[in-house]
């Protein structure tokens, strides 16, 4: 119960890997607030997850690639959890092909969300962060390795986000409040599922020979989330099985 008493927002949080770290922190003692766009049973039933653990849970309908949404929902979870200790930038998007044949929506839809949601969530949450505040981002392992065609601004998208915590790093850390991420790998979810058509190819790169868990990425957040990382920041976490070794 390292984290009794924090209070948590977690972008994306109705299901995969978000769902896994809301309940995570929950176990850990934390009330935790989830954004969702449009699957509002399945955030209804983590949030009801998390009350069961005996924590206070909500449920925000919110787009991250809306910036007026990603506002509310920070101000919303301050409201309804009495202040804001920890933020879990989740949410995410994922689109592939070839340049030259993305659309300008594809495009727009992954830097809306993956780039300048995480930019203006964090920009929302900053003012209620106090010493030992954390602030934690999903990134990827093809945030500095692109192992694959068809994934460039996918992959630009993620490593964007190396920058900003490390730059994020340098101008919180004098107010105690430190800037990490979590790079997963191959993660058995309903965007890349284990039993998926690009499955074999990407377990045949993973020295452990098999896709993680949501619940992987969970213990990562968690951990840079608690007491014993007081002295971590500016700097990612990569759990994919040593795909990137």
């Amino acid at each position: 119960m390292d984290l009794l008493g924090k209070r948590a927002l977690v972008t994306g949080g109705s299901r995969g890997i978000g769902a896994a770290i809301a309940r995570e922190l929950a176990r850990r003692g934390a009330d935790v607030a989830i954004t969702y766009v449009s699957s509002p049973e399945r955030a209804a039933g983590v949030a009801k997850e998390i009350e069961g653990l005996g924590r206070r849970a909500l449920a925000i309908a919110a787009d991250s690639a809306d910036p007026a949404a990603i506002k509310h929902s920070v101000e919303e979870a301050v409201a309804g959890l009495g202040g804001l200790d920890i933020l879990v930038n989740n949410a995410g998007v994922a689109r592939g092909g070839p340049l030259e044949s993305m659309s300008l929506d594809d495009i727009d839809a992954i830097i809306d969300v993956n780039i300048r949601g995480v930019v203006l969530s964090i920009q929302a949450a900053i003012p209620h962060l106090s010493q030992g505040g954390r602030i934690i981002s999903i990134g990827s392992c093809l945030a500095e390795r692109v192992a694959m065609p068809g994934i460039s601004v996918y992959s630009m998208s993620k490593s964007a986000l190396i920058s900003l915590t490390r730059g994020l790093a340098r101008d919180l850390g004098p107010r105690g409040i430190t800037v990490n991420l979590v790079h997963p790998g191959p993660t058995d979810t309903d965007m890349n599922p284990a039993a998926g058509p690009q499955a074999e190819a990407q377990r045949a790169g993973i020295a452990l020979g098999h896709y993680g868990k949501p619940e992987d990425i969970a213990g990562a957040v968690a951990y840079l989330a608690g007491p014993g990382a007081a002295q971590v920041t500016g700097t990612g976490i990569v759990v994919d099985g040593g795909l990137n070794a």
